[in-house]
């Protein structure tokens, strides 16, 4: 997966971990794909692959897909995406358990200073 593909694929599994849909979370990840995508580009593909995971698949999955982030990304990008993740699980003004188990999954992985 790109970096730009793995980065939408953390952000939506984010999104889903607590198992509640807030629009503002929506926000977050239209404004990634707004900043990562200066274009229109079809998701679908991307979205059915990301549907067709059961939650117990999410975990290993996300952890591809920051593995395929980190090795096509600057210092710099990955510390974008970490401030897109932060504003994520912020957005619904509640972290849940699992959210900082991802999250702590994510800075672990990259460990930034």
């Amino acid at each position: 997966m790109n970096k730009t593909m793995a980065g939408y694929h953390i952000l939506m599994i984010l999104s889903a971990v607590d198992f509640r849909f807030n629009p503002n979370e929506d926000i977050v990840i239209r404004d990634y794909l707004l900043h990562e995508f200066p274009f229109h580009v079809n998701l679908d593909k991307q979205m059915a692959t990301i549907s067709n995971l059961k939650p117990d698949e999410w975990e290993s999955h996300y952890i591809k897909a920051i593995e395929d982030f980190y090795d096509d990304s600057t210092e710099q990008e990955r510390l974008k995406l970490l401030d897109f993740a932060m504003q994520l699980c912020k957005a619904d003004s509640v972290i849940t358990k699992t959210e900082n188990h991802y999250l702590n999954l994510l800075f672990e992985a990259w460990d930034p200073q």
